[in-house]
This record gives C-alpha cells, structure tokens and sequence, in this order.
C-alpha cells in the first residue's frame, strides 16, 4: 500500500534541496537530506543525515534491515522525522560545547564589588588572540582588553587583572 501523502519517488528537479524527495533511500525535507548508503565497515546499511548548506553529515548512525535481512528498511515520514530530531540535537549539542570552548567566565571580588570577568577566544588563522572583559554588578562594563589566545585564565589571573586596574596583563 502506498502512503497518499508521499511526494513522488522522482521529482521534477532531483538536484534543487529545495524539491521535497520521499524515496525508500533519499528523503529530503523541511531542510535536510537523509539518505540510506550502505555502512562500508560491515555488510549492513547506515543513513546520513545533511543539514542542506552544511559541507559535511550532522549525523552518521546505522540503519535498519528489511525483511530480507539484506536490503534496508525504507525510509518513512516518522523515522525521518525521528531522524531530524536526532540531528538537530548533535548540531545543538556541538554548538553548546563549541561555546564553551570559546567563552569562559569568572567572577572575583575587586576593590569596587563583585566583578565579572569574561574571556572570548577570538580563533582567527591569522591573528588569534582572546578579549578580557570586566562588568560590574549591575552590568556596566568596566574594562575590555585584547590578550593573547593563550592567556591563562584563571582565578588567579583574573584578580590580579581586577586589582591592578585592569591593566594589560605581560
């Protein structure tokens, strides 16, 4: 039986990522591609997932078998669905660390109060280098200085910066 709400197998312009595509091994919608390949490292099927305009997968996993124990499953709207979801989590996931990566925060009790400090990783090819920030209590911003993209910080480093005036640290 087929599903009425399926688009059709081939569709007017296979290479437009705009063109919904609901194949047994390519579904393509609401901004992704899945499509089921066959897993190189064993005699199963693995299914890809691809955020239309990222170069590379957002998630790579293995797929189901058919019935026959040698061809894969089809792909459905719910396991698409499921599959989205899935990918949309690592993306987010991979987001979240990439920022924890790139900004720290402290916070250190100075001459004025409660200071928050802030270090951002600026990862340029040419010129890396991290950006200090400091913030009172109420959030106003009291200094900000370019430091170098291996710049310890630290506790320590950050209440020496507070309480030396947040003069640029050697």
């Amino acid at each position: 039986m087929t599903d009425p709400n399926r688009a059709p197998e081939v569709p007017d312009d296979p290479d437009d990522p705009n063109t919904p595509v609901h194949a047994d091994r390519l579904w393509r919608d609401k901004g992704w591609t899945a499509r089921v390949i066959k897993n190189e490292d064993d005699d199963g099927w693995a299914v890809e997932m691809m955020r239309h305009g990222d170069p590379e997968p957002a998630l790579t996993g293995p797929w189901t078998m058919g019935r026959d124990k040698k061809n894969p499953k089809p792909l459905d709207t719910a396991a698409f669905n499921t599959l989205v979801k899935t990918a949309g989590e690592v993306l987010r996931r991979a987001e979240q660390a990439e920022h924890a990566r790139l900004n720290r925060e402290i916070t250190v009790q100075g001459p004025q109060g409660r200071v928050r400090v802030t270090w951002t990783l600026v990862p340029d090819e040419d010129d890396p280098h991290a950006r200090l920030a400091a913030f009172d209590a109420a959030g106003d911003e009291l200094a900000r200085i370019r430091v170098r993209a291996d710049f310890r910080f630290t506790a320590s480093a950050v209440e020496a910066w507070v309480e030396g005036g947040f003069q640029k640290p050697r």
